[in-house]
């Protein structure tokens, strides 16, 4: 199984990215699985950032609390791409970018790496003046 996450670059404090992650190698395809967004900022630990429920669960999509309402995440089964819309961007944003196919979706676990099955190998995003 691959991931290939892109999208990453440099934008200005307000400003947007739109993140993509290409899964390949899945048997059933990626609508089976639900899918997480995580970063890790330099010198912290890894945390996660949005997931959303498998296409044949029941729709869940939670995201942490410092990018709610800001970040969307999304998805394209027909293409087992996922994708994290990143809008009115802060410095505190900038990280490596992980996409990850996880075990669940769940409101208490969207901070947790531990439900990663299949991680991405990162894209970095700076967010500075």
């Amino acid at each position: 199984v691959q991931l290939q996450a892109s999208g990453g670059g440099s934008a200005q404090p307000g400003g947007s990215l739109r993140l993509s992650c290409e899964v390949s190698g899945l048997s059933l395809g990626l609508r089976y699985y639900a899918i997480g967004w995580f970063r890790q900022a330099p010198g912290k630990e890894r945390e996660g950032v949005s997931c959303a429920s498998s296409s044949v669960g029941d729709g869940r999509i939670y995201y942490s609390d410092p990018v709610s309402g800001r970040f969307t995440i999304s998805r394209d089964d027909a293409k087992n791409t996922m994708f994290l819309q990143m809008n009115n961007l802060k410095s505190e944003d900038t990280a490596v970018y992980y996409c990850a196919a996880i075990k669940w979706c769940l409101e208490s676990d969207v901070a947790d790496p531990s439900v990663a099955v299949y991680w991405g190998q990162g894209t970095l995003v700076t967010v500075s003046s």
